[in-house]
């Protein structure tokens, strides 16, 4: 009978123990969210304005649910980087079983948004959890994606409770080894972080749309 995810992985430490999972030390292991980004457009610009005011104005009386974040944020986020178009195929709530066989066990749970092939995983976390969404968030990621049945090419996730993004990148072969990108708030006032969001999707979708 398989196990939740959500039952077993809790913490970091436990989804490095459960698959021998380590986090690469050198920055040159995850370039893809740095270097290379593509441009934006103005009117691109202007729709992530709008879309950060809006989210934000939202979630000013109280906790957004996760359908709410999904509406306000992420599915606009995922047609301007065009993750939603061919050759893309995009899919909420799909049943993922991972067989951990040091363990001997099968864990199974329900993963947010699927992207192309197994190789982008979205997590997506209700804001009311906002202090412990992104701790629970990542290791439950990195199982999913240990969940891919790639194992040859590198997976990309990136885990949002609306009020920030995280991105992540995962190699399983020689070794499982995964690195995590800055966290990305939309509370900072410096600028909008969802430039360097969108951005982001946009080159991790080039990448994994290539044969």
């Amino acid at each position: 009978m398989p196990t939740a995810v959500t039952e077993i992985v809790k913490s970091l430490n436990q989804a490095e123990s459960l698959f021998g999972l380590q986090r690469a030390l050198s920055p040159d292991f995850f370039p893809e969210w740095q270097y290379d980004l593509p441009s934006l457009t103005p009117g691109e610009e202007a729709a992530l304005d709008r879309i950060k005011t809006s989210y934000l104005y939202n979630s000013a009386d109280g906790p957004l649910s996760e359908s709410t974040i999904n509406l306000l944020l992420v599915s606009p986020l995922l047609y301007l980087s065009g993750l939603c178009d061919p050759p893309f195929k995009l899919r909420g709530e799909v049943p993922v079983e991972i067989q951990v066989e040091d363990a001997g066990q099968v864990l199974s749970g329900r993963i947010d948004a699927l992207v192309l092939h197994d190789r982008f995983w979205l997590v997506l976390t209700e804001s009311k959890q906002a202090k412990l969404s992104f701790s629970m968030a990542i290791p439950q990621a990195l199982t999913y994606m240990m969940g891919s049945p790639n194992q040859t090419d590198p997976l990309f996730g990136v885990v949002t409770n609306g009020d920030g993004f995280l991105f992540l990148k995962l190699v399983k072969q020689p070794q499982p080894i995964y690195a995590l990108s800055d966290d990305f708030s939309l509370f900072r006032q410096s600028q909008n972080e969802l430039y360097p969001v969108l951005k982001i999707f946009k080159r991790i979708g080039q990448l994994v749309s290539q044969p």
